[in-house]
């Protein structure tokens, strides 16, 4: 049990849309990660996702609207919604993101940018 920086664990890494877990709460896991650009759309069919945005600002596309969601803000993403986060004009923006140890990276989707192994950091 000891504290975990959030700013000084992204700072382990670079590579962005790839998943770093930094804790493990029961059977949901701690993760962040760096986007920039556009990701996948997808669901997750049996989990809810929350995304709080560590730095930046997220866009969570779903099919009828687009949330803007600013640093320090959280969005859950419910079960079986499609969705797809995003950045604008070039921004990297740094993720805190909390799912279920059995959540698919993009849900039923294969894609290039589909990640399954989550190295802890």
């Amino acid at each position: 049990m000891k504290a975990i920086n959030i700013k000084d664990k992204h700072a382990l890494f670079s590579k962005q849309w790839h998943p770093h877990r930094i804790a493990m709460v029961d059977n949901m896991q701690v993760i962040l990660a760096k986007i920039k650009g556009e990701f996948v759309w997808h669901s997750h069919e049996n989990e809810d996702e929350l995304f709080q945005v560590v730095k930046g600002t997220l866009y969570m596309q779903f099919r009828d609207r687009t949330e803007v969601v600013k640093e320090g803000e959280l969005i859950v993403v419910p079960k079986g919604v499609e969705h797809n986060p995003s950045t604008k004009d070039g921004e990297e923006v740094h993720l805190l993101l909390f799912e279920k140890l059995e959540t698919a990276h993009t849900g039923n989707v294969k894609d290039e940018m589909t990640q399954t192994e989550y190295p802890w950091i």
